[in-house]
């Protein structure tokens, strides 16, 4: 196992190798933070230099600015089953007065298996979660445990966006009356904010604030505060969506994709009332973990979409204004699960292959 020493305000270079990565911008250096995790599905960093990193199995690890490892106590019970399990992580602005911490994971619900949502308090030394309280569990699972989504995102007012997949029930992710194949809008207590789209829609699940997705397994705010996401397509069709409030995103009517068996989805790309993709990828990269950046380390990439790959082992970039695309590769870069800014502009990825968490710099 390896884990560098990590400052409060930056990550000390020393220790572990680094190795090189030719991009646009020149040649960047990858370092390893840390190794040794089983599948791990997300980070996040702690205002106090530490890093929170989630394991599939249900393990959180927070990475000590001087060292240590710690397993946090208090995480949720977790269904460790096919593609679910503990998965995303959001640490909120007002994390040094609230010391919350939401994590989304697969939840049984008597037969089924559903995406939950809950927050708890990170204890002062780091070590616990403390008053764990689920806020939000997905109506009606389903006994496939596949296409859970799972990414969280805080809003610019304080409300909570959540993914969730259609579970493998494609059918579900056009009906209004179940959350298969949606991005749900909460706020921080689990509460339904009353400006929704679906409030007051006999039969519709009211945390729902847009539908028609299959699997997104990445989600950020660009740099004006809108969300997007990136889903999964099946045979070709992974798209990144510009997400709007009560829009229908058209999974499985419409796709860029082909079912796995090769024949057609649906009806086509397009119809009327259905929103297109800002950009989609065929072949599949399998796309997991999403990030929009802010420009502070490279001012070139200021509002480029970086999107992890679980397929092509690698990173693929989206210009901001053209979105051409750059796929940013090394050894390091295998089967990337979650992609995040640093507290200083630095580049985090997950790699599964590799069980390691790594930083990209100039």
């Amino acid at each position: 196992m390896i884990l560098k020493t990590i400052a409060v305000s930056a990550i000390l270079t020393f220790g572990p190798p680094v190795h090189a990565l030719e991009s646009s911008v020149g040649t960047l250096q990858v370092s390893k933070i840390a190794d040794g995790f089983d599948e791990p599905w997300a980070v996040e960093s702690l205002p106090d230099g530490g890093i929170l990193v989630s394991e599939r199995g249900g393990t959180l690890t927070n990475l000590r600015p001087d060292g240590r490892r710690i397993n946090v106590k208090g995480v949720p019970k977790v269904v460790d089953r096919g593609q679910g399990g503990l998965l995303d992580i959001m640490i909120p602005r007002d994390f040094a007065r609230s010391r919350e911490v939401f994590l989304s994971y697969a939840n049984r619900r008597g037969n089924s298996y559903g995406t939950a949502i809950g927050r708890g308090k990170l204890s002062s030394d780091g070590t616990s979660l403390t008053g764990f309280k689920r806020i939000f569990q997905q109506a009606r699972g389903s006994d496939q445990a596949k296409h859970f989504g799972s990414r969280i995102v805080e809003a610019r007012d304080g409300t909570i966006f959540l993914t969730i997949g259609e579970r493998g029930d494609r059918a579900k992710a056009q009906d209004l009356r179940n959350h298969n194949g949606t991005v749900v809008r909460l706020r921080r207590s689990g509460v339904v904010p009353p400006d929704n789209p679906f409030i007051g829609m006999p039969g519709a699940e009211p945390e729902i604030y847009s539908y028609g997705h299959r699997n997104p397994q990445g989600a950020a705010l660009d740099l004006n505060g809108n969300l997007y996401v990136v889903e999964h397509g099946a045979r070709g069709g992974d798209e990144v969506n510009a997400v709007k409030a009560g829009k229908n995103y058209g999974w499985p009517v419409i796709s860029y994709g082909r079912h796995y068996s090769g024949f057609k989805i649906g009806e086509g790309t397009s119809k009327p009332g259905m929103e297109q993709p800002v950009h989609y990828w065929d072949p599949s990269i399998a796309p997991s973990g999403m990030m929009i950046y802010s420009g502070k380390l490279w001012s070139d990439w200021t509002g480029d979409i970086f999107v992890g790959s679980l397929k092509f082992d690698m990173i693929s970039r989206l210009d901001g204004k053209t979105l051409k695309e750059e796929r940013l590769q090394s050894s390091q870069t295998g089967r990337v699960r979650d992609v995040i800014e640093g507290p200083n502009g630095e580049i985090w990825f997950l790699s599964v292959i590799n069980g390691a968490l790594y930083e990209i710099t100039p």
